[in-house]
């Protein structure tokens, strides 16, 4: 039940098609500082240098006293927690003690032959580190490695997280959020004032010496730079459009591992049973779909045959509904014409089954393609004017 259609995750890196060839192996990734780098790690290293630059090279220097003291405390704490818990993140080896403990732990691994093991972890023992594991250890197929409690392998650090490193990777996210936080909300306070009193952001001695609210010093008090109001406020503005996506994202990752803590599940865990989940409904709609189709021709050709029934029935009736009208009419004629004969035959019987045989033949005739391959027919019965039964006289014994 389409299983063609069905992604699988591999946990290894598989080059040959068929399953009796070797797989090649790659060295071991040790920590997210091995070499090539991630580009969303690059990207996420850029932007805590600029935000870091940004707040206190420029916005938190405007602010009067004492809130540039207390942001700089709070800002300053915020950013150096969050660079230690990345650091310890990235540089923690997550690996499974028994890797670890081996001692060509760099080098290639040994080659994985699929058609003697289907899986790369059977009965806790890993054929591409050769090492026993536990029941939480999952080989991670990026890294390459068995990683001990292993959650997600995350790109952004490089490396895998997993129980050696995991609280390290929660604190360095609530510390990023905190960060974030102080950046907008400085600069929103600035962004503000420069309307309403821009002169309580000019407090710094070196504001003393420039006349006119139109030209902004930066980088104070160390290396003083001369800018616009323009180019003060279009650099804040851009500064928090990207701030507000990386909370939103940021905010969004620390609530789904919230949510994580709440089922007492990992990652891994939630992507295996949403993976598993999807895969039983995509079986249940194709099974669905496979007994539908049965059910609509059945259904189809009963509605035809449905359809054809009332064409067959009305035949007879316009039939009978000719025949008793023309009898009717016949009657009517005969009792203002004829006088009662008893004890011999009525004047008007012959000319009754004469006309009564004569309508009968007529409508045999338009109704030959219907009425054809019935062997049996119903004779008609009508009454002459004096209420006696006629039977009508069968064409064919002619």
């Amino acid at each position: 039940m389409n299983c063609f259609g069905r992604r699988f995750r591999r946990t290894a890196p598989a080059h040959g098609s068929s399953k009796s060839e070797l797989v090649p192996s790659k060295t071991p990734r040790i920590n997210g500082w091995s070499w090539p780098p991630q580009p969303l790690q690059v990207v996420g290293w850029l932007v805590y240098i600029y935000l870091a630059v940004i707040t206190f090279g420029i916005y938190i220097p405007l602010l009067p006293w004492p809130w540039n003291g207390v942001s700089y405390a709070i800002s300053g704490i915020s950013f150096l927690l969050h660079f230690f818990t990345n650091i310890a993140t990235v540089t923690i080896d997550p690996a499974d003690a028994s890797v670890r403990a081996k001692k060509n732990y760099s080098t290639p691994l040994p080659l994985f032959d699929r058609a003697k093991h289907a899986h790369i972890i059977q009965d806790l023992h890993c054929y591409l580190c050769d090492v026993k594991v536990g029941p939480k250890v999952k080989h991670c197929g990026v890294c390459n490695k068995c990683v001990e409690g292993f959650d997600h392998h995350c790109k952004w650090l490089n490396t895998c997280v997993g129980q050696r490193n995991y609280w390290w990777f929660f604190v360095a996210l609530i510390s990023a959020i905190l960060a974030i936080f102080m950046v907008i909300v400085v600069i929103l306070f600035i962004f503000v004032q420069h309307y309403l009193d821009p002169n309580i952001l000019r407090t710094a001695p070196q504001f003393e010496t420039m006349q006119g609210n139109t030209t902004w010093l930066v980088f104070l008090p160390l290396a003083p730079i001369k800018t616009s109001s323009a180019g003060l406020l279009t650099l804040a503005f851009i500064t928090v459009m990207l701030s507000t996506v990386c909370l939103l994202l940021l905010c969004h990752l620390l609530g789904f591992h919230l949510y994580l803590f709440y089922k007492g599940i990992s990652t891994y865990d939630y992507v295996k049973k949403r993976r598993q989940k999807e895969g039983r409904k995509r079986d249940t709609e194709a099974k669905n779909s496979c007994s539908s189709k049965p059910h609509s021709s059945n259904q189809k050709s009963q509605e035809e045959s449905n359809n054809c029934e009332p064409t067959l029935s009305q035949s007879p009736s316009r039939l009978s509904d000719s025949i008793c009208a023309e009898l009717e009419n016949f009657k009517k004629s005969a009792e203002k014409q004829n006088s009662f004969n008893y004890g011999t035959e009525n004047p008007t019987k012959n000319e009754t089954s004469s006309i009564s045989m004569s309508v009968i033949n007529s409508q045999k005739v338009d109704n030959n393609e219907e009425d054809q391959g019935t062997s049996e027919k119903s004779t008609p019965v009508t009454r002459n004017a004096l209420g006696s039964s006629v039977m009508a006289r069968d064409p064919t014994s002619q």
